[in-house]
Formats: C-alpha cells, sequence, structure tokens
C-alpha cells in the first residue's frame, strides 16, 4: 500500500508530527518545525507496514484487523482503538503536551504515546525507530532501566516508560496488561511517577485546548470545520517567535512525478498574512499578536529596504535548497528539498501583505500591544517599497523561478498597504500622513487599471504585458480594490472561472511555467471562487462547491495544497495553511446568522 496524505497532526507549537492510519508515527522534526526529521518514514519511499521501514514510531497490535480514530473534542490529542481479528483492543493516546505552567507555557521537545488495553488480551509490538541527518537510519541507543537514549543530529531525545525496556529495544511482542506510558522528550530524569505526571499531561493539555477552542467565534454552521482548521493553523505557528510556517511538510510533490516538491515549513509573509486574516475573523487573537512581533523584528532587520519572501522561523534571511539524498521521496517521487530557493526571489506583493496584517493593530481594542506612532513611521518605509516597486517585474505570487512579469496581484497588494497606511494615519490623527499615502493610492490606482484592464475581452489580466489569466485576480475582491458589482471584476470573474475551472476545482493558471503544465487544482483557489459566487449573489453555487470541497477533506478534517480534479487525490504539503484559511473564511461568509436560531 503505498502511503497516503490521511494523516493526523499532533503538535505543541514547538514540535509536531503526523500520524498515519495505523497510528504510527511517520512524520516529526525536532527540536523545531523546520528540524532534521527523527520521524522520517513519509519520504522515505516505502510503506510505514514494511518490516524493514525507518524513520518511525509504530505500536503494531498483534493480527490486526482495524484502526478507528478520532480527535478528543476540540483539541489536537488524537486517540486510535485498535482492533484484532478476534476481538483484542488497544486505544492508544497521542499528544504533544502544552499548557501554562509558573506564569510560562510548557511546550517541550516531546511526544507523549498512552497505550491502554480495552478488551481481550492485546498483543503489540513496538518499533521506534528514529533517523538522524534526513533520513540516516544509523542511530547510536543506550538504555537505561526505564528509558532508551537516542543520540540524533545535534541532541539526544530520552525515551522514559514503565513498558518493558528489554522488549522495546528488541522489538519483541509482549501483552499489554494495565497501561503503558512513553515519554519521549530532552535527554533528562523523568522526575516522578511517569504515569502520574504523564495523566496531569494529557488532563492539562486537554483542558489548554478547548479552553482556547471556546474562545473562537465560530458560525453557526461548519463549527467542526473551522475549529479543527483553527487548531490545525495555531499548530502551524512557532510560538517562540511568532513566525507561522506555510506547513507541517517538505517535499510531497503537487502531481505524481512532477519534481514540484517544495520545503514549506518556513514562514511566508504572504500566507502568514492569510492565515492571521482568518483567525482574526474568528476571534483567535494570540496568533495574530505573537506574528505581529515576528514581523516587527523582520521590518526592522531591514531598515527600510528589501523584504523577502519567506523567512525561517527564527527570521533567518538563508534558507539554501539543497537535496537529502537518503530520503527516496513521498511514493518514491523525489527528491527531498531542504530549504527553499524562493526566499531569493523577487516579490512585491509581500510589502501588502506586511501592512495589511498590522493595520488591524491600530484599530483593535482588544490587543495587549495596540500599534502606535512608532509602529506607523516603521510601516512607512514598508509602504515607500511598495509605492516604488508596485509596477516593476518580480517573481509573482507563484513564484515562477525562470521568469518575471508585472503582476497585477502583486501591483494591487502594493496598492493596498499605501491605501492602509492611509487608514491607519487616520486613525493616528494624522491628517497630513494620511493624505500623502491616499494620494500614492490613487496614482498606483489608476496605473493598475489602465495596465491590466484588457478591453477587447473586458477583464483584466494577470500581468501587465500580456494577456493571461490567474486565479490570483480574484483576490482583487478581498482587497477591496473592486467591488463585486464592477463590471470589470464581473468580467474578470466569468474569465477566469470559464478560463480555469475544471470541474468543481481551480488552477492557478493554465500556461506552462518552469516545471511544465500544472496537473492539479489549488485548493485555496476553489476557496477564492467561493467567495467570488458568494459576493456576486450565487450563493447556492457557493454553498455547493463549499460542500464539495468539505467532502474532499482527510479524516482528520484537513486538506494538502492541492488535488487532482480527475481523482480527487490529494498532494502537495500537509496540512497546508492556505487550505485552512479557505475552509474558515468560506465558513464564516456562508452560513447562517446566529440569530436564525435564537
Amino acid at each position: 500500500m503505498n502511503p497516503t496524505l490521511d494523516l493526523w497532526p499532533i503538535g505543541n507549537c514547538q514540535v509536531s508530527a503526523l500520524i498515519d492510519t495505523s497510528a504510527r508515527f511517520i512524520w516529526g522534526c525536532v527540536p523545531r518545525v523546520d528540524g532534521d526529521p527523527v520521524f522520517s518514514a513519509l519520504l522515505g519511499g516505502a510503506d510505514a507496514g514494511d518490516e524493514d521501514t525507518a524513520g518511525l514510531w509504530a505500536i503494531d497490535l498483534q493480527d490486526v484487523d482495524r484502526t478507528e480514530q478520532h480527535y478528543r473534542r476540540n483539541t489536537p490529542i488524537l486517540v486510535s482503538r485498535i482492533t484484532d481479528v478476534n476481538g483484542s483492543a488497544i486505544e492508544v493516546i497521542d499528544f504533544c503536551p502544552r499548557f501554562e505552567r509558573l506564569g510560562r507555557m510548557y511546550r517541550p521537545v516531546a511526544y507523549v504515546r498512552i497505550v491502554r488495553p480495552v478488551a481481550g488480551s492485546p498483543r503489540i509490538r513496538m518499533r521506534l525507530r528514529p533517523t538522524r541527518s534526513w533520513g540516516e537510519t544509523a542511530v547510536d541507543r543506550t538504555s537505561g532501566s526505564n528509558h532508551i537514549r537516542f543520540l540524533l543530529e545535534g541532541m539526544q531525545l530520552r525515551l522514559t516508560t514503565n513498558a518493558p525496556v528489554g522488549q522495546l529495544m528488541d522489538e519483541r511482542s509482549f501483552r499489554v496488561e494495565r497501561p503503558l506510558y512513553f515519554f519521549m522528550g530532552p535527554d533528562e530524569s523523568f522526575g516522578g511517577d511517569i504515569a502520574t505526571a504523564v495523566e496531569e499531561m494529557l488532563t492539562y493539555t486537554e483542558q489548554h485546548w478547548q479552553h482556547w477552542s471556546r474562545g473562537l467565534a465560530t458560525p453557526l454552521e461548519w463549527q467542526d470545520v473551522v475549529i479543527r482548521a483553527a487548531i490545525s493553523l495555531k499548530l502551524c505557528q512557532h510560538e517562540e517567535t511568532g513566525a507561522i510556517v506555510a506547513a507541517l511538510t517538505t517535499s510531497v510533490p503537487e502531481h505524481a512525478g512532477s519534481e514540484r516538491n517544495w520545503d514549506y515549513r518556513y514562514c511566508w509573509i504572504r500566507d502568514a498574512y492569510y492565515t492571521v486574516q482568518a483567525l482574526n475573523r474568528v476571534g483567535a487573537l494570540d496568533v495574530l499578536e505573537g506574528y505581529l512581533g515576528y514581523l516587527r523584528n523582520i521590518v526592522d532587520d531591514a531598515k527600510g529596504g528589501a523584504i523577502q519572501p519567506l523567512y525561517g522561523v527564527l527570521g533567518e534571511k538563508s534558507l539554501p535548497e539543497v537535496f537529502a539524498p537518503n530520503l527516496a521521496g513521498y511514493r518514491g517521487m523525489g527528491p527531498v528539498r531542504v530549504g527553499n530557493q524562493a526566499a531569493e526571489q523577487i516579490q512585491h506583493d509581500a510589502y501588502g501583505q506586511i501592512v495589511l496584517s498590522n493595520v488591524q493593530a491600530f484599530f483593535d481594542e482588544r490587543l495587549f500591544r495596540m500599534a502606535g506612532v512608532e509602529d506607523f513611521e516603521a510601516l512607512e518605509r514598508v509602504g515607500e517599497r511598495a509605492w516604488e516597486l508596485y509596477d516593476k517585474p518580480d517573481a509573482g505570487l507563484w513564484e515562477l523561478r525562470t521568469r518575471q512579469s508585472v503582476h497585477t496581484y502583486s501591483a494591487a497588494m502594493c496598492w493596498a498597504a499605501c491605501d492602509r497606511l492611509g487608514n491607519a494615519a487616520n486613525r493616528l490623527g494624522l491628517p497630513d500622513r494620511a493624505k500623502f499615502w491616499n494620494d500614492r493610492a490613487a496614482v498606483m490606482r489608476d496605473r493598475i487599471e489602465s495596465a491590466a484592464w484588457r478591453e477587447e475581452t473586458q477583464r483584466l489580466s494577470a500581468t501587465f504585458s500580456g494577456d493571461d489569466l490567474d486565479a490570483s485576480l480574484i483576490q482583487l475582491l478581498d482587497l477591496r480594490f473592486l467591488s463585486p458589482d464592477d463590471p470589470r471584476f464581473r468580467g474578470t470573474l466569468d474569465a477566469v472561472e470559464q478560463g480555469l475551472r475544471r470541474g468543481s476545482h481551480m488552477l492557478r493558471y493554465d500556461t506552462e511555467d518552469d516545471f511544465g503544465l500544472p496537473e492539479t487544482a489549488f485548493n485555496v483557489c476553489t476557496f477564492w471562487l467561493i467567495e467570488a459566487l458568494h459576493f456576486t449573489g450565487r450563493d447556492a453555487d457557493a454553498r455547493e462547491l463549499f460542500e464539495e470541497m468539505l467532502s474532499r477533506r482527510t479524516a482528520s478534517g484537513l486538506l494538502s495544497e492541492d488535488i487532482d480534479p480527475q481523482t480527487g487525490e490529494l498532494w502537495g504539503n500537509y496540512p497546508q495553511t492556505y487550505s485552512l484559511v479557505g475552509m474558515i473564511n468560506c465558513a464564516v461568509l456562508l452560513s447562517k446568522p446566529w440569530s436564525s436560531i435564537r
């Protein structure tokens, strides 16, 4: 059986893991999301059930028959009930500890598993086979009476347990007759009784996430969709700095054999903007506040100069793209890439997204730290870059590697930077600065409208120089560059839908790029279409298409980046923040109001 993306994320905003439908850890990096995969089987090229597969943590029930999985309500705590052919069963609970302790958030580099017997006389065998240095299987181990130490690249992990260590080391099967506890974390002695400590961690972690979820302003309809997407977006934040990664994985291809294998474990200014925008709509302001702290450091470091499209989770500028030769890739479809060359690209839309992410802080009274004049002055430097570059060529939001154009989306984002600076200036009582930025925005609007408009086809082009169709043109609505009743938007939407829609799915574009013709649809583009259908009065079509997209989710309620329009198979990195953002935004837009049931 080939691996699929039917995976369940767990995490604590420091580390995360993906667990497959047989309750095996097959992806997880330490000491943070962009680190070395201690669980690398997702990209190892072999099936996790194969006897010699490495890079996993499997709890194999003898004579297994079926596995049923669910999250504990409103948490990323996974429960797997595994039953054998005779009816004997175990329950496996997986989580990463996360809760407040001693006035700060406890989120260790640690994974916790609890195995409980729930029926009959179940026998298990544990295969804990971490890798180091991107797929190297030679990992030195030492053990004691209640622990196993693993010497990894640059760090050591210790498994502390009340299970029989010798049988774990030899991967021998044994009967489960009492609850077994496994804490895989820092190489430190585990203080206290492991059963008591882990059960407390479970309780506190569950309470933490349920309390966080309770603060979400969910729509009436699709509450489960919104809550699960919001929790998963939260897991994509590296809380120490506030950075938000685009996905938890690297190198899951956009379609079979495409070599469109990218490392998404970094913070894209664009993706993070969309993430905080969606979470703002449901009131998760902690993610916004953390991200704005990260962004202020990025802007300070740029000193009024160029902003990169993406950075490392600590703000690193250099993310050299290399191959990991020891990993064959997802389903053997390499290469496995570490790092992302897009960090070196010119993408002008980032200037708009920085301002758009920040502007709420000038208006939102709920924030612990509202923005002031000094923040505005720092953003003005970003606005200067937007003004300077809005009609200059860049790689565009789809990060084309071999050619540049003046992209309408990038230009409109730069316009939005100046337009919103005008709003912020008004809020701060700075009328001269408001006029300055509003005047610039007006000049930019005129230039974009004239350069991108195609009179003969009565629509906007995705580039100033060509006559291109691109799903990003739909975003002119969300940016408030065009209104839903503007004939220019209607004509553009009709052309984009006619040219790029494939059944229930939307392509980004249908022209050749650096890797040939794209074969899969880009999930967030379909959600952009749903939003546009709603705003242009096609509500029934929007709801139907939204329900169709929800039916494509994995069992865990999530989506990856791409989907095959023919088969419905998911491709691309997972879980993808763009796709989760689309689910939240569309649910909020399309839901009946709470007043309808009160």
